[in-house]
């Protein structure tokens, strides 16, 4: 009789899978190009003892049963993290993985207060989840479209299992996510670093500590102190910046001679400047800037962007708001369409959520992907920075490797 070892077992899996997806066009609808790459992948993994390839066929494929596990855990903040409405220590998370046929994806829900979720309310929306009625995480649109008849809202909890599906695909494929979408990682951008409303002088403390990491910092206005703010920074680095204002200017004309005197000093762009009911103000107030004003509480998922053209430069897009990967991509295409300019944020996450954004980076003008580097106890190694710009992982799936 022929052993197989557990490991030989799981690349036999593996090969299954990829001649699934190969032979479906990749269900996902990713990167067409990859198809044939794939599929000659499959065919060599399926050679005779000749030499000759053997016919692949999906009558062999069975799919499992996708079983999906979660918990809470709270995010430890190095610093207090102020803007210009809140401050905190700590970020609630929900960290979740699916397990099929052999292998964990790995996924998160970050629910910062101000987002209105919960750790309650998502944890009961995960409970309604029933993942065993799908085939295979191939059927990432069926599943995510059934996810919304569940609840209107929970993003999060969406994301979370949206982000594990692309970690488990990229696995079964032997990919990083990132090559799923057909992006050359060589494209990830440099990720601003951000700054917390503070005193002078804990400003230019963190200033100092990371002026030496980043190419571009991240200053948090809207309040009273910003001008004191963006000389203490001046004061030891002339890097480039951008500000985000979180919604708190809320006259025009004050706001675009701000605009002004932030450009006169180096900075690049400006997120969320004015509140988002004041359309007409925004509208106006970007048409006389001298930098991209980008929307960020304005804009949480596809249907956001019709209503945003004119108004504002460009989207930041974030993978807690708009429910995941899947949805991202398509923000960043139909974005690109209307001539505006692309962002990526995240929220205070672990690399695991950090890393799901950063495979989509080389998409964008924009990267705010931080969140990590925040907080004193990350659960896994992921996307890491090199002179100050995202290097991601080459592993397959997100490429996560635990630390705790």
């Amino acid at each position: 009789m022929q052993r197989f070892s557990v490991k030989s077992i799981a690349e036999m899996k593996r090969r299954e899978f990829i001649s699934k997806a190969a032979l479906s066009g990749l269900a996902l609808g990713f990167a067409p190009s990859l198809v044939p790459d794939l599929l000659a992948k499959s065919a060599s993994s399926h050679l005779s003892d000749t030499g000759t390839a053997s016919p692949v066929s999906e009558a062999g494929f069975k799919g499992g049963k996708m079983v999906m596990n979660f918990y809470p855990y709270e995010l430890t903040l190095r610093h207090t993290f102020t803007v210009s409405s809140f401050s905190r220590n700590t970020t609630p998370t929900v960290q979740l993985t699916i397990d099929y046929e052999g292998f964990t994806g790995h996924g998160e829900a970050s629910l910062p207060p101000y987002l209105g979720y919960t750790v309650e309310g998502t944890l009961a929306f995960l409970r309604k989840v029933n993942l065993e009625q799908f085939e295979s995480p191939f059927l990432l649109e069926d599943i995510m479209t059934y996810l919304d008849t569940i609840d209107a809202g929970e993003s999060p909890a969406k994301a979370a299992i949206d982000i594990a599906l692309h970690d488990l695909i990229g696995q079964l494929l032997g990919q990083p996510v990132y090559r799923l979408y057909g992006l050359n990682p060589q494209k990830a951008p440099s990720t601003s670093f951000t700054i917390g409303i503070d005193t002078p002088e804990v400003v230019r403390e963190k200033t100092l500590e990371c002026a030496g990491k980043f190419n571009v910092l991240k200053i948090k206005v809207g309040r009273s102190t910003d001008k004191e703010m963006v000389e203490t920074i001046r004061s030891v680095t002339d890097l480039p910046l951008v500000v985000d204002a979180n919604q708190g200017w809320t006259d025009r004309e004050q706001a675009l001679d701000m605009l002004f005197w932030l450009n006169e000093r180096g900075v690049k762009m400006a997120e969320q400047p004015m509140p988002k009911e004041q359309i007409d103000d925004i509208a106006w107030l970007t048409e006389r800037a001298p930098m991209p004003v980008i929307a960020d509480e304005s804009c949480q998922r596809l249907s956001d962007i019709k209503c945003l053209k004119g108004v504002y430069s460009g989207i930041n897009i974030k993978l807690m708001k708009c429910t995941g990967l899947r949805e991202a991509y398509k923000m960043m295409v139909y974005a690109r369409a209307e001539g505006m300019k692309v962002m990526i944020g995240c929220m205070t996450e672990t690399s695991c959520a950090v890393t799901a954004a950063a495979s989509l980076s080389p998409l964008v003008d924009f990267a705010d992907l931080d969140g990590n580097l925040l907080i004193s106890n990350d659960l896994y190694e992921g996307v890491q920075l090199r002179n100050g710009k995202l290097r991601l992982p080459h592993r397959p799936g997100l490429g996560l490797i635990p630390v705790h």
